[in-house]
C-alpha cells in the first residue's frame, strides 16, 4: 500500500510539471485513423498543443515529402525561371495536436515586377509566424460575426438585405437575402466594375458603388462567387452592430479566441513579419506589404466583408480549432454548436460542385485534396492562402504563401494546396479490412493500377468476394473486369454493401467522404477459363487518399479457386502494394 501510495503521490506530482498534461494525454481509439470517420464535434475543451505524428497514430512520411515539395517549389523552375512561390508557411493538425509547423523560402525576395531578386542580406526568410495578407480567407470572418447576429436574433437569413440595408434594394435586389449573400447566390457579379479605386472620390462614394451593383443572374437562380456578397454584408453586420466591422471582429472573434496576431491593418511594429505581396504599378503603390493586397478592400481603407484580414498558420489554426470544437475554445464560445452545423450544411445542392454553407466552402478537392468530403469546410484566398478543416477526422491543413510575390502572374499553386491537405490524410491510417496488410494503391494523376489474378478454370458460375476502400474522385473509378485471353476486358457487375456504398448494380467503385470499406460481390455465368484483374483509373487532375482491396476469395462448383488471404502473391501487382495501414 505505502508504495502504491508512492507511486500515486509521484504521479499526481508529475501531473504538474510543465508539458505532464501532454504526455498524461490519452488519444481517442480512432486518432490516425482515416476509416474511422468521427461524427459531430470534438469536445469543447480541446486545446491545440504541439506534438509530432506518431504521437496520434500518424506516418511522418506523407508530411516529409510534402514539406519537400514545399521547399521544391519555392525554387525557380528552369521551365519558368521564377518558382511558383516565394515562400510558405504550412500547419497540420490532427486531434488537437499541431504535428508540423513548416516553412520555407522567403517572406521577401524581390524588389520589383520583373522578379529581380533584392540582395541576400535584404531577403527576409519565412518563419512559423510569418504574418500573411489572408485575403478571400477574411470572408469566414464576416460570416461569423453575421451568424453571431443571427445567434442574438438581429438577422434573420430568409430576410431580404433590403431590410436591414435600406440602400440595397436598388437596381432590382430587392428580393435577395442575406442566405444568398452566404451562399452566393444572390445574382450579384463577381466584383464591382469599375474598381473601387478608380471614379470615387471617397469611401463613401465607393460604399454606395457597392450597394448599387446591379444582378447580373435572378437571385436564387445561379452560383457566382462573389465579392460584392462579402463587401455588402460587412456593410450589413456595421450598420446593425454600430461600430466598425474590424472592431466587431476584433471583439467578438479575435479578441475572446486569443488571435493575437490576426486583424485589419496590422500595426508597424509587425511589419518585419509581415510576408510581401504583389508590386503594382496599376494602381502605382509599389511593393505591397502590411498593407491589404485587394485593391477594393484598400480603396475601402483596407477593412471590407470580402478581403483585409491578416493572420499567421497558428491563429488559423486556433480558428479552425474551434470550428472543430463547435464554437468554443479555452472556455470562449464564439458561436453554438447548432450555428456551427449551420454553416457547414451544404445549401446549394441545386449547383453541384459549388457545395457551400454559410461562409464555408465545402467538399473542394481541388485544394482539400483527399481531406474532401461533403462535411469538410474551407476557403482560400487569391494570395495564395488555404485553410482546411475536416470533421471526419478532426483535422486542420493551413497552407499560406505568398504566391502573388512580385506577381499575380507566375501561375497556379493549387497543385501545392492539394498536396498539402493530401499529405495529412495519407498520413492517417486505412487499417486492412481482413489480416495484417491489404492491397492499396495511391497512383497519382493520369495513372493506371492493375491487380491481376492468374488465369483461372472454374466449373460453373464463379464467385467474387472482396473488401473494398474507395476514396476518389468520380472521374478516377476501380472496376473489376474479366477476360478469357487477358487482352480482352469487360466490366464485371458488382453488388456493394456498407456506408455510404452505391445502391444496385455498379461496374465502377468511386466517391469519397464515406471512409469506410464496403464488401463486395460479383457473380460470373460459366465461361470457363476467366482471368480477373482489379483496375484503378486516374485522370489528369486530383486524386484522393487512393483504393485497397483486401479479402479476395473467387469460388466455383469445384471450390476454392483463389484466396489471396492465405496467399496474396496469388495477384499480379502493378502500381499497388501490400500495406499494413
Amino acid at each position: 500500500m505505502r508504495v502504491g501510495k508512492l507511486v500515486l503521490v509521484l504521479l499526481l506530482a508529475a501531473l504538474t510539471l510543465p508539458g505532464a498534461s501532454a504526455i498524461a494525454e490519452v488519444h481517442q481509439p480512432w486518432a490516425g485513423r482515416f476509416d474511422r470517420p468521427q461524427q459531430g464535434f470534438a469536445p469543447a475543451n480541446t486545446v491545440l498543443r504541439k506534438g509530432n505524428p506518431g504521437e496520434v497514430g500518424l506516418d511522418a512520411a506523407p508530411i516529409r515529402a510534402a514539406e519537400q515539395f514545399l521547399a521544391s517549389w519555392t525554387q525557380n523552375d528552369p521551365a519558368t525561371g521564377h518558382p511558383h512561390f516565394s515562400g510558405a508557411v504550412g500547419l497540420l493538425a490532427h486531434d488537437g495536436v499541431i504535428v508540423d509547423q513548416y516553412a520555407t523560402g522567403q517572406a521577401l525576395r524581390y524588389a520589383d515586377a520583373a522578379g529581380t531578386e533584392l540582395p541576400a542580406d535584404q531577403q527576409v526568410p519565412m518563419r512559423p509566424d510569418t504574418i500573411f495578407d489572408m485575403a478571400s480567407i477574411s470572408k469566414l470572418f464576416t460570416s461569423i460575426v453575421a451568424m453571431q447576429l443571427v445567434e442574438a436574433g438581429k438577422v434573420d437569413l430568409a430576410a431580404p438585405v433590403a431590410r436591414y440595408l435600406p440602400e440595397f434594394a436598388t437596381n432590382g435586389k430587392q428580393d435577395v437575402t442575406v442566405q444568398q449573400l452566404l451562399t452566393h447566390t444572390s445574382g450579384l457579379d463577381a466584383d464591382p466594375t469599375p474598381s473601387l479605386w478608380q471614379g470615387y472620390a471617397d469611401i463613401p462614394a465607393r460604399r454606395k458603388a457597392v450597394l448599387d451593383s446591379p444582378l447580373v443572374h435572378p437571385p436564387g437562380t445561379a452560383y457566382l462567387y462573389s465579392d460584392i456578397n462579402l463587401m455588402t454584408l460587412g456593410f450589413l453586420v456595421e450598420q446593425l452592430t454600430g461600430s466598425t466591422l474590424d472592431k466587431v471582429v476584433h471583439d467578438r472573434i479575435t479578441q475572446p479566441l486569443g488571435m493575437t496576431d490576426t486583424g485589419y491593418n496590422p500595426p508597424a511594429s509587425k511589419l518585419p513579419r509581415i510576408a510581401a505581396t504583389e508590386y503594382e504599378t496599376n494602381p502605382p503603390r509599389g511593393l505591397v506589404r502590411g498593407q491589404v493586397h485587394d485593391e477594393n478592400a484598400w480603396a475601402l481603407g483596407g477593412v471590407s466583408g470580402h478581403a483585409g484580414v491578416f493572420s499567421t498558420a497558428g491563429d488559423m489554426a486556433i480558428l479552425a480549432q474551434t470550428i472543430l470544437n463547435g464554437g468554443s475554445y479555452r472556455g470562449a464560445r464564439i458561436l453554438r454548436p447548432e450555428t456551427v452545423r449551420l454553416m457547414l450544411t451544404n445549401y446549394n445542392q441545386a449547383f453541384p460542385g459549388n457545395d457551400h454553407g454559410l461562409g464555408f466552402e465545402l467538399d473542394q478537392m481541388f485544394y482539400m485534396g483527399a481531406l474532401s468530403s461533403p462535411e469538410t469546410a474551407g476557403h482560400t484566398g487569391f494570395t495564395g492562402t488555404t485553410l482546411v478543416i475536416d470533421p471526419l477526422s478532426r483535422s486542420v491543413a493551413i497552407l499560406l504563401t505568398n504566391r502573388v510575390h512580385p506577381t499575380r502572374n507566375w501561375g497556379s499553386i493549387n497543385l501545392a494546396r492539394e498536396t498539402w491537405a493530401t499529405a495529412l490524410a495519407r498520413a492517417m491510417a486505412v487499417r486492412p479490412a481482413r489480416g495484417s496488410d491489404a492491397w492499396s494503391s495511391e497512383i497519382g494523376n493520369a495513372s493506371t493500377a492493375t491487380l491481376t489474378t492468374p488465369a483461372l478454370q472454374p466449373s460453373g458460375a464463379t464467385r467474387v468476394d472482396f473488401d473494398v476502400f474507395v476514396d476518389t474522385e468520380t472521374t478516377d473509378p476501380l472496376v473489376l473486369e474479366s477476360s478469357a485471353d487477358g487482352v480482352t476486358w469487360q466490366p464485371v457487375p458488382l453488388h456493394v454493401a456498407g456506408p455510404g456504398a452505391p445502391d444496385g448494380q455498379v461496374t465502377a467503385l468511386s466517391g469519397h467522404g464515406h471512409r469506410s470499406w464496403w464488401r463486395a460481390a460479383a457473380q460470373l455465368p460459366a465461361t470457363g477459363r476467366v482471368i480477373l484483374r482489379w483496375r484503378y483509373t486516374t485522370d489528369s487532375s486530383y486524386t484522393g487518399r487512393g483504393v485497397s482491396v483486401d479479402g479476395v476469395r473467387i469460388t466455383s462448383n469445384n471450390g476454392t479457386l483463389l484466396d489471396a488471404e492465405r496467399r496474396p502473391s496469388s495477384l499480379s501487382a502493378v502500381g499497388w502494394e501490400r500495406k499494413s495501414r
